[in-house]
């Protein structure tokens, strides 16, 4: 069997020229064997320039387009491959967004081989250790406290017993940010699990230990990247400044960033994005990392079914990492892109025992948001 094509292919849902929200858009990746085995991958990434770093030809030794360096090679040689990657990529690749685009060809070929030998992906892994994964809600807040407190109402509802809210106005304003945290915190109640995200809005050590106490009355259980992935003294000072937790990591790529991370950042919770970090294959790598350094693994995952359904595949396969994210978003993207997206049910998310990634894809979505 060999990789007879290799298909990047970016879908959108707002205008071009329009804001684009997280979830809104979408890179995917379509390996096709001479056998008629089909694997599927994504990354969470700009669409465009992933699909660049796909097609492009060779410019020299260090600068293959990846596309070129995989067709015809055996699909089941995954290392081999991912590694081939890495080495003929390292000037345009290496970090970042090369290795992004090399996660969802990682994805894409694990989907090919579980299909090929008619076992799960969590059984290729080394087996599964549970059959159900507590599930967090992650949505973008409202423009106010109470419009706030109204999605976190109607999640709780929902059967969620921990959520998170990040992203939108959040992370502007302090005296925005205390109200909308205590609105939510309020309308959950003070046991109820509540974490909130960043994305790196805090900006400085001083202005994170400042808000972080001015917080510390809502009894969050984590605090997701105040301080940009670089800043590790940053993290390191913030570690232990209050009850809640630190976490961060979901811009890394590879096992080389995330050990120093975990070497200096001191964060209590790290979280690779399996479609950013390298794939299914490098996140094995980084679990294990962060298994010695006794760090709880925390994926992050808001895109499409696709990442879910790796997400969850990678995660039934490991001792230790029993929470997940499950995306609040409502684009069609999430919604309807995967026809049998998996569901969330009673707190928790039913680890599929299906081969491959075992995702439908909804052939006219697919063409009505693809990128021209």
């Amino acid at each position: 069997m060999i990789i007879k094509d290799v298909e990047a292919i970016c879908l959108r849902v707002p205008a071009i020229d329009a804001p684009c929200e997280w979830g809104d858009d979408a890179f995917l990746v379509k390996i096709t064997t001479d056998t008629g085995i089909v694997g599927w991958g994504e990354s969470d990434t700009s669409p465009l320039v992933a699909k660049a770093m796909v097609d492009a030809p060779e410019s020299n030794l260090y600068c293959g387009g990846l596309k070129r360096l995989i067709l015809g090679e055996n699909p089941l040689e995954i290392q081999k491959l991912w590694d081939k990657m890495y080495w003929a990529s390292n000037y345009n690749g290496r970090r970042g967004l090369g290795i992004h685009a090399m996660s969802a060809i990682d994805i894409a070929l694990w989907d090919i081989a579980s299909q090929y030998y008619q076992v799960p992906i969590h059984i290729l892994l080394g087996g599964k250790y549970r059959d159900k994964i507590r599930a967090y809600g992650t949505f973008i807040p409202a423009d106010t406290p109470e419009e706030s407190a109204k999605i976190a109402a109607d999640l709780k509802k929902q059967g969620f017993t921990s959520l998170k809210f990040g992203g939108g106005v959040f992370g502007d304003n302090p005296d925005l940010d205390e109200a909308i945290v205590k609105a939510v915190r309020e309308e959950l109640g003070e046991g109820f699990e509540l974490q909130i995200d960043l994305a790196s809005k805090w900006r400085t050590y001083g202005h994170s230990a400042y808000m972080m106490k001015r917080l510390e009355k809502y009894n969050l259980n984590w605090v997701e990247e105040p301080v940009l992935a670089d800043d590790l003294d940053g993290y390191a000072k913030l570690s232990g400044i209050t009850s809640a937790k630190i976490s961060g990591g979901e811009s890394l790529t590879t096992r080389y960033e995330f050990q120093e991370f975990l070497n200096r950042s001191k964060v209590d919770i790290v979280q690779p994005d399996i479609t950013r970090c390298g794939g299914i294959s490098e996140m094995r790598k980084i679990y294990d990392l962060a298994q010695l350094h006794g760090t709880k693994l925390i994926p992050h995952g808001f895109s499409t079914g696709i990442l879910l359904s790796a997400t969850v595949q990678f995660l039934a396969a490991t001792e230790s990492c029993d929470l997940m994210e499950y995306s609040q978003s409502n684009s069609p993207l999430f919604r309807k892109l995967v026809k049998n997206l998996i569901p969330f049910e009673n707190g928790y998310v039913k680890v599929p025992d299906c081969i491959g990634l075992g995702v439908e894809l909804d052939e006219e979505l697919l063409e009505k948001y693809r990128m021209k």
